[in-house]
């Protein structure tokens, strides 16, 4: 009886990958991650998937400067500020620096130009200080608070006699000022005088000054009406009187100047960076303002944005203190309803005070990177920004990286925004290339989607939108009109060719889901040279699911490139491992 030697079929076993966990740009990963993505989005996860078509809005731009969400998308283009279209009144905006929209209430702020719109109401709109000069003939009288005139006046040196009710007595010997009260038969000393100050115009005044406006005076004739002060009461028109403002002042029955040369000023001061936070804005400042260094915060009086000296010496108080920590200021935001403020290497929380007492915190850890104060974005509650050092997740404590699967590289002018989990950044590289990544916080993935260079974002409804190069678009898709079928790519790390116990890749299979009209290609890289070998073209008639068997040739390691046009998802790659010889 003849033998014939039995021919042993090599065992196989494989290992399955269906669970892809998105972009890691170092050299070593974990199994289901891309060292490189394009256009890819974690949306289906654990499935790897194409993103969602974005949406160019349907406008067009002369010179787009910065996008707002409001009741609608808002917007400054060429110096003007457009609503939803429309172009408001609102003109003559500077264009060589960096516009800072920032919403408060009904109204949007906007800097350096420090003028305000209310959204509301679209005719009320203007500057948020105001300058007024005057020369002319000037009366200086004592009166109320309210700038009703004393009636009956005595300046004299001994208590007048026969007093009628309401008499002030102005005593020369002490310097006080009485008011008699018929009722006590008593002089009662007034504590503040007040002093209105006329005018030969009439109803300049009501349009730049209000009420308790915090202001600075200059070419009064008393040297105790000049400097900063409060307006007590501001008024005159056509059909009232000259206009007027009312001072706490001096003790004069009344004095008129000739020839006066009058300035006042309600200034708001410059500012870097600007946030709203519990119905104030929120400021800082870090240079010279021609006479002194300054490295200052600030806060507007409560609810009104045109007053950043109002010093009434109660809660609503404007607000300012200096820093004496370096460098300068890098961003702020409103985080959880308290204003905070960075440096790149220290964190400035303010305690916001109910009684204006308010305190500022010192963290010493990585703050926003220099550059990248459009990055700071709240999502889920967790602060997340760019430091110097990577992307930071901040909850009021010390920060924590959440970027190293970006790399190596260093990036830079990061500029984010939020849309449900998905926090969506665009930053340059050291080469000057910009990147556009989606890290989803819910799932801890990034995703690197392309090169789109975003200025500004800004969310309406379901709408997320990305300034970017003298256009909109929305990320989600939802309005305007979408753009055509893109190119997305990706790529594996390392996946070497053989395993301990004399295992050997014999094949590749890729189980994915193609869309009528979608291509998908498949290239191998052998040991790290540079080259792709095209190995196989997917093109099916209909939408459905089909599987590519990729047999790799020996090599000690290799890597996967999987790029195409359409919509896709892959389910799995199963790598066949067969057993080898000892040779």
């Amino acid at each position: 009886m003849a033998y014939y030697p039995r021919l042993n079929a090599r065992r196989q076993t494989r290992l399955m990958t269906d669970v892809f966990a998105g972009y890691n740009h170092n050299l070593k990963i974990a199994d289901g991650e891309f060292y490189e993505t394009k256009n890819l989005s974690n949306r289906y996860y654990p499935l790897f998937a194409n993103r969602q078509k974005r949406g160019r809005v349907n406008r067009t731009f002369t010179n787009l400067q910065k996008i707002i969400a409001k009741d609608a998308l808002y917007w400054v283009d060429n110096g003007t500020l457009y609503a939803n279209g429309y172009a408001t009144g609102l003109t003559g905006l500077q264009t060589e620096k960096e516009t800072q929209l920032v919403s408060m209430g009904a109204y949007i702020c906007i800097f350096p130009d420090k003028k305000y719109i209310n959204t509301q109401d679209l005719s009320d709109y203007g500057d948020m200080g105001a300058s007024w000069n005057y020369t002319g003939t000037v009366t200086y009288t004592m009166c109320h608070a309210d700038g009703e005139y004393y009636t009956n006046v005595s300046k004299q040196d001994t208590e007048p006699e026969n007093p009628a009710n309401g008499m002030v007595w102005i005593d020369t010997i002490d310097g006080t000022v009485k008011e008699y009260a018929a009722y006590t038969q008593t002089w009662v000393v007034i504590e503040t005088v007040y002093t209105r100050v006329d005018f030969l115009t009439m109803g300049q005044i009501p349009t730049a000054f209000k009420e308790l406006d915090g202001v600075e005076i200059s070419g009064m004739n008393f040297p105790d009406l000049n400097g900063s002060k409060i307006l007590y009461a501001a008024g005159g028109d056509q059909n009232t009187s000259y206009d007027y403002v009312v001072l706490v002042g001096i003790q004069e029955e009344q004095y008129t100047q000739t020839g006066a040369s009058i300035t006042i000023n309600r200034v708001v001061p410059d500012m870097d960076y600007v946030c709203e936070a519990q119905n104030r804005l929120w400021g800082c400042f870090y240079g010279n303002d021609g006479t002194k260094n300054i490295n200052e915060v600030y806060c507007c009086a409560l609810g009104d944005f045109r007053n950043w000296s109002q010093y009434l010496g109660v809660s609503t108080d404007s607000w300012r203190a200096s820093r004496g920590s370096d460098g300068p200021w890098t961003g702020c935001i409103n985080y959880l309803g308290t204003p905070t403020f960075f440096k790149e290497n220290i964190i400035h929380p303010i305690s916001v005070s109910s009684v204006g007492a308010h305190q500022i915190d010192d963290i010493p850890a990585r703050g926003v990177q220099i550059g990248s104060h459009n990055s700071l974005a709240v999502v889920n509650e967790t602060l997340y920004y760019k430091a110097r050092a990577g992307v930071m997740a901040y909850q009021g404590g010390m920060p924590v990286d959440v970027g190293p699967a970006l790399g190596e590289e260093r990036y830079y002018d990061a500029v984010a925004g939020v849309f449900g989990q998905k926090y969506y950044i665009s930053m340059k590289d050291s080469s000057d290339v910009w990147h556009f990544f989606c890290f989803d916080v819910q799932k801890g993935l990034w995703m690197h989607e392309d090169n789109l260079h975003a200025e500004a974002f800004a969310r309406v409804n379901d709408a997320l939108y990305v300034q970017a190069q003298n256009n909109v678009w929305d990320i989600n898709g939802t309005d305007g009109t979408l753009e055509d079928d893109f190119e997305w790519e990706a790529v594996t790390g390392l996946m070497y060719y053989e395993y301990p116990d004399r295992k050997y890749v014999s094949h590749y299979n890729v189980r994915l889901n193609l869309a009528f009209g979608a291509t998908a290609d498949v290239f191998l890289e052998y040991d790290s040279s540079g080259l792709w070998n095209f190995y196989n073209s997917i093109k099916i008639p209909t939408t459905g699911t089909v599987t590519i068997p990729i047999r790799p040739r020996r090599c000690d390691h290799l890597r996967l490139k999987i790029k195409g046009k359409g919509d896709i998802k892959i389910y799995s790659i199963a790598r066949i491992l067969e057993t080898g010889s000892d040779v």
